[in-house]
């Protein structure tokens, strides 16, 4: 194993805060350098629409902060305690709040000692961010008012998701809980998952779909359970964790969950891409492949980015693969964004890069800064929101 992604493990088990990240030393201590960015001649023209910054973003936390978009707005976080909403065409800010020291939770790093690193997610008018010392918040997404909070038993490094009435968290340490979204009350907790010696630092963001709630873990597995009860419905292996040492037997489901048309797919690292059937866990195909970024679905394809950064385009239906791109090999990407037409990346140098979806060839590129994107590009329409490490956010639109 590369040592640049040794770095990127955590003692989940204890929720040791000891954790180095792949993206801050990666390119002084990565086994194999970056791929130098070739020149190619652009197929898609990109046109950057604005930029702003709001807090200091993820910072060293090793969260994957982004955006959430809803009725032309976008809702950004970050560890500095802010929290926004923007408006997504211009970028300018509609309202802005920081969160200082909160009387009545744990918190011991002065003024600014609540550190947002998980979300914000959006449902309806309720808007709800997770931090580092497990506090979950919940605002009125239209001013920013506080509607109610609750702690939970571990730091939030994955975005709610919020429906029907519920707001579901994933903590570090492996649980899941469901929340009234009404006053932040406990519905359920989900702590049947075995989580191991080390894991990669992040966690997959539940996704809700008809009643289900569908997350990956750090041991390996994707579970599936009611909404309203939190009751184990499947659970099926991704990532078996085999071999002689804790290295060789890591195994997570780190990255994005895609769930549509009665199908779960995801991704194991050191494991297999998988199409599962959303009923009952069986898989309609698997792909031999190790993620950590998890996979973007449009209409006829899967994508994937490997532990190397190679861009892969499987078929839906089977899983056989159409296309492979390695000109961004070992430049870290973050998870993708993907429709019928482009596959959307960011990498560690800043640029966001659009592949051909048809083929993977490298369509288009734009240099957002020069820190590193983490978190998944935002696709709304034919506009690209991506968000760095530090807080600066991009909007880009694609001409047709």
């Amino acid at each position: 194993m590369k040592r640049a992604l040794i770095l990127l493990l955590a003692l989940a088990a204890t929720g040791c805060a000891s954790i180095k990240n792949i993206f801050n030393d990666v390119k002084k201590e990565n086994i194999e350098p970056p791929t130098p960015l070739a020149e190619f001649a652009p197929t898609l023209t990109v046109q950057k629409l604005w930029d702003e910054r709001v807090g200091r973003g993820a910072g060293e936390s090793g969260a994957r902060l982004a955006p959430a978009y809803a009725d032309g707005k976008l809702y950004v976080a970050g560890v500095d305690g802010e929290v926004a909403a923007l408006d997504a065409a211009s970028g300018r800010t509609l309202w802005r709040k920081s969160f200082g020291k909160r009387h009545g939770f744990l918190l011991h790093r002065g003024p600014n000692s609540v550190r947002w690193a998980g979300g914000p997610a959006i449902g309806g008018d309720l808007l709800v961010v997770g931090s580092l010392e497990g506090l979950v918040q919940a605002l009125d997404a239209g001013s920013g008012t506080e509607r109610w909070s609750a702690q939970v038993s571990s730091e939030v490094i994955a975005a709610p998701a919020i429906a029907e009435g519920v707001v579901v968290v994933r903590t570090n340490d492996g649980r899941l809980y469901g929340l009234d979204a009404r006053d932040g009350s406990r519905k359920w907790v989900y702590d049947r998952a075995t989580v191991p010696v080390l894991s990669l630092r992040g966690n997959a963001a539940p996704r809700i779909a008809e009643g289900v709630v569908y997350a990956g873990e750090d041991n390996g597995k994707v579970v599936a359970m009611t909404l309203a009860e939190g009751k184990p419905i499947w659970e099926q292996t991704l990532a078996p964790g085999e071999g002689r040492t804790e290295i060789e037997r890591l195994q997570d489901v780190d990255g994005s969950v895609a769930v549509g048309n009665g199908v779960v797919y995801a991704a194991g690292y050191r494991g297999e891409v998988a199409a599962l059937i959303a009923q009952n866990g069986r898989p309609l195909w698997t792909h031999a492949l190790s993620s950590y970024t998890g996979v973007a679905v449009a209409t006829t394809q899967v994508f994937v980015i490997d532990a190397d950064s190679v861009v892969s385009g499987l078929d839906l239906r089977t899983g056989a693969p159409n296309w492979k791109q390695e000109a961004l090999k070992y430049r870290w990407l973050s998870e993708a964004a993907a429709n019928d037409d482009y596959v959307v990346v960011g990498d560690l140098e800043g640029y966001v890069h659009w592949l051909a979806a048809s083929d993977g060839k490298l369509a288009a590129r734009a240099r957002l800064s020069k820190r590193e994107i983490r978190a998944q590009p935002l696709l709304v329409g034919d506009t690209v929101y991506v968000e760095d490490v530090d807080g600066v956010i991009g909007a880009y639109r694609v001409a047709k």
